[in-house]
């Protein structure tokens, strides 16, 4: 398993993006979390299979039909063993 922190810029609050991404992450099995930051990022915690990992990165830079994604930037970091993939407030 790999683990990935990825941070999505650009135009991705309020457009569901969060409920969109525990989507894509559930239908391709990937465990972790996602959360809108302060300064209007979001920031995702993903953990799974480097296939299905680069499906979702790939899936984060298109976003939602109502997103306009700048940059998403992939920053490898240890595996946690989350038991799903939960939307954090």
């Amino acid at each position: 398993m790999t683990a990935y922190t990825v941070i999505v810029t650009g135009h991705v609050q309020g457009v569901f993006f969060r409920a969109h991404a525990k989507q894509a992450a559930d239908r391709l099995g990937l465990k972790g979390w996602v959360r809108n930051s302060e300064d209007g990022t979001v920031e995702i915690r993903i953990e799974g299979e480097k296939e299905a990992l680069k499906e979702f990165e790939e899936w984060c830079r298109k976003g939602p039909p109502d997103a306009e994604v700048e940059d998403v930037r992939c920053d490898a970091v240890e595996e946690e063993g989350y038991e799903g993939f939960y939307i954090r407030h």
